[in-house]
């Protein structure tokens, strides 16, 4: 689907309007919602700890959560502390779980791009033997690849000429 100088790119032979990258980015597209996920992914659960922790505003850490609950990342569980009444914490659910390896990706990003100079603040490490974690990008077939260069974007099986 690339084009040589000069010439019309393929893709825009395709409609874009079921895009899921689109999609997603409803979702996830704005900056809060990714320091909220963040947080949660860190085991900050509960409001308060997490409006202070990531310097939220109250309404937008609210709005965000809605979003999250709403869209099926987040579930909120119900926790009373004695004499207070009864609030929530969020939760993962598998649908949020399944957005680690972009927040992966975007702190390896971060970490190469705009760390600084004494490195990042936080590092990534497998549980097991302790080793940093980073995203690496593979086909179906098991072929690990070294640049992104070697992806090529073409139809998929949801795609609709225009």
């Amino acid at each position: 689907m690339t084009a040589t100088p000069g010439t019309r790119p393929a893709a825009l032979d395709w409609s874009m309007g079921n895009c899921t990258i689109a999609r997603a980015m409803g979702v996830l597209g704005e900056r809060w919602t990714l320091v909220v996920l963040r947080e949660v992914f860190n085991g900050v659960r509960r409001f308060e700890d997490m409006r202070k922790h990531a310097e939220i505003p109250r309404q937008v850490l609210t709005n965000r959560l809605a979003t999250l609950v709403e869209a099926g990342v987040l579930r909120r569980e119900p926790y009373r502390e004695p004499g207070e009444r009864s609030r929530h914490e969020y939760r993962l659910t598998e649908m949020g779980f399944d957005i680690y390896p972009i927040l992966i990706a975007v702190a390896d990003w971060g970490d190469r791009y705009l760390a600084d100079p004494e490195g990042s603040p936080l590092t990534l490490t497998h549980r097991d033997c302790g080793a940093a974690v980073h995203l690496t990008l593979a086909c179906e077939d098991g072929h690990e690849l070294h640049s992104t260069r070697e992806v090529a974007p073409r139809p998929g099986p949801g795609a609709h000429r225009r």
